[in-house]
Formats: structure tokens, sequence, C-alpha cells
């Protein structure tokens, strides 16, 4: 699992998912605050916009199957009816307002528009191939215009301006869904989505963990930076192997007694007090709890079961203040290999 930061595990907002999410690094993105609202102390700033390029100064080459247009200023989709064999298509880092045009691509199997100014989900109904799409840091308010992407597996609308999940109903082979940093409230209408494996709901104003016991096939599920006080409504989720709960509101560990398939525990920056109901946890690898107020080392024979053990995270508890506090992880713990941000020497 890769980390994205070494002083601070918790602050992952989104968990590795090979670049696909990662910031563009635009002015408007750094005067965002983490729960996607504009941050009142930073001053506002003049953006000089851009001046899109005509799609006529583009060459395309109609033997491609795999077109990348990165970055090259298109204000515009058009002239891409030449583009017949096009498995893929990235459109990322562009200046593009609306969704149209694609008719003529129904080979298209991937489509990647992240990082533009499209406020809406429209005119993608004949790339029904289509496996994946992301349309990440854009504008959109609403999840619409999806209904015939049966084939969808992947979807990606990270960092957007979404208040709640919907419409997702008739993609029922979806494994895949990122909505990271948006505005959600509740965890809802996923009951059709059997197929899913990886959820991400981070950075958004979820309350409660609720209406998840049809995703019998989950094994990911991400709900950090969110407002979540309880651990709860994880009972169906039996396949679940990595779960991620930094940065919320939690204050005891419970309701994990289904899952047992976990590998991955990440309950850091909450406001926990003990470490208990994990000992079935035997399959443990990565147990992330920073940021708490552990305080008692009899706490860590709650992990002693859990043998493949290789990775603790207990920095910034009170236990860290211990002189000792290193020396006692390794003895307690014998499997794991790396405290915190720093490997074991041997």
């Amino acid at each position: 699992m890769v980390r994205l930061s070494f002083s601070s595990p918790a602050l992952l907002a989104v968990v590795d998912r090979r670049g696909e999410s990662e910031e563009s690094g635009d002015d408007e993105t750094r005067r965002r605050s983490i729960n996607g609202d504009m941050d009142p102390n930073q001053p506002a700033t003049t953006i000089k916009e851009e001046s899109p390029v005509d799609m006529d100064t583009i060459t395309l080459d109609p033997e491609e199957e795999d077109v990348d247009l990165v970055h090259c200023r298109i204000g515009k989709i058009e002239g891409l009816e030449v583009l017949k064999k096009a498995k893929t298509l990235s459109l990322r880092q562009n200046l593009i307002k609306k969704i149209e045009n694609l008719d003529s691509l129904s080979s298209l199997r991937e489509l990647d528009l992240y990082d533009n100014q499209i406020r809406k989900l429209e005119n993608l109904q004949n790339l029904t191939e289509l496996e994946q799409l992301d349309v990440s840091f854009n504008i959109l308010r609403k999840i619409e215009g999806l209904e015939q992407l049966t084939r969808l597996k992947k979807l990606f609308l990270l960092h957007n301006k979404i208040s709640s999940i919907a419409n997702l109903e008739l993609l029922i082979g979806l494994e895949m869904l990122e909505l990271g940093s948006n505005r959600i409230r509740v965890i809802e209408n996923l009951d059709t989505l059997a197929s899913l494996q990886s959820l991400f709901l981070g950075t958004n104003k979820i309350t409660q963990l609720q209406n998840l016991e049809g995703l019998h096939n989950l094994t990911v599920l991400s709900i950090q930076s969110n407002r979540i006080t309880k651990i709860e409504g994880l009972q169906n989720l039996v396949s679940l192997r990595e779960l991620y709960l930094s940065h919320n509101g939690i204050e005891v560990i419970e309701g994990l007694e289904n899952n047992k398939k976990l590998t991955t525990l990440d309950i850091a920056a909450n406001r926990i007090k003990k470490i208990e109901n994990i000992n079935h946890l035997t399959e443990l690898q990565e147990f992330w709890m920073n940021d708490n107020q552990i305080d008692n080392w009899s706490d860590l024979d709650e992990l002693k079961n859990a043998k493949s053990l290789e990775t603790v995270y207990l920095e910034r508890n009170p236990l860290q203040k211990d002189p000792q506090y290193r020396r006692k992880i390794m003895l307690a713990l014998p499997s794991v290999r790396q405290i915190d941000a720093t490997f074991i020497r041997f």
C-alpha cells in the first residue's frame, strides 16, 4: 500500500489508485480546504484564463487506438470522428466545458476528462462499450446521464460538487466508484451494485455508515475525513480487506465482528482511548492508530493474534512519550517490520 505522507499517514485522503486521483495542482484547487470548500484564510486570486486552441490545429491519427490529448488547451470536443479505432481517449487537463460530439466513438473503452470545466454529465449514451470514465476535478453537481453505460467498471468523480449518490442503479457491473472530495452527506442508492469492489467516499460530509448491506464483494472501503462517530453497518461486508476511517470522530473500536479478512485497518486521527474488539482480525498486516488517545501498553495484546502484522502506526498517542516506545512495540509484536514511518533495523 502506498502512503502519501510519511510524517502523517492518516492524512491520506484517497487511497493509492495508481495516479488516477492525484491533484491537478491548479490555482483553484490550492485555494480549497480539505472538505472541498474555499479556504477563508486564503485571499482570492485572479486566475489568468487560458485561451483555448482550435481542434483543427491538432493532428489526429485515424489508426491510433490510444489517443492522448493531455494539456492541449482544448476548449471544445470536436473533430474526433476520424478516431474510429480509438479504445482510450485522454482529454485531461484541458479547458473543456461540455461533453459533446463523442457519438462516433462507439468502440471507446476508456474516457478521461479529468481536470476540465465540465458542469454536466451528458451525451455519453452512445459509448456503450465504455469500461472506465474519469470526470474528476470538474464542476459536476449531479450524477446523471450514465444509464446506457452498463459495461462501466470504473467510475471516478473525485473533487466535484456532487451532493448525493444517485442514478447508478443500472451500472450493475461497476467495480470501482470514486466519489471523494464532494458534498455527499448520506451513503445511499448502492443496493444494485453487487459487483462493487472498491468504494471511495473520503472528504465528504457523511455522518453515518449505512446502506452498505448489499455490497457483499466490497474489498476496499474508504470514508476518511468525514463526520463518522460510530463503526457500524459493516456486518455484511465479509470480503472487506481494507478499511479506512481516519479523521473522523470515532471513540470506540467496534462493529468489526464479521470483517475477519481485514488486512489493513486505518482508524488514525479519531478519539479512541483503547485498542479493543479486534483480536479476531488474524489477517491484519497494517494497523494505523496514530493521533488517538492510547495510553496503555496492554492494549497491544489485541494484536497478538495477527501473526502477519508488519506495520503499526502509533505515533502521537500518549504511548509515544515512553522512552522505550519502539522497543516495547517490538517486544509485544515481534512480526512488525515498520513502526510509524521507520523500518526496524536488525
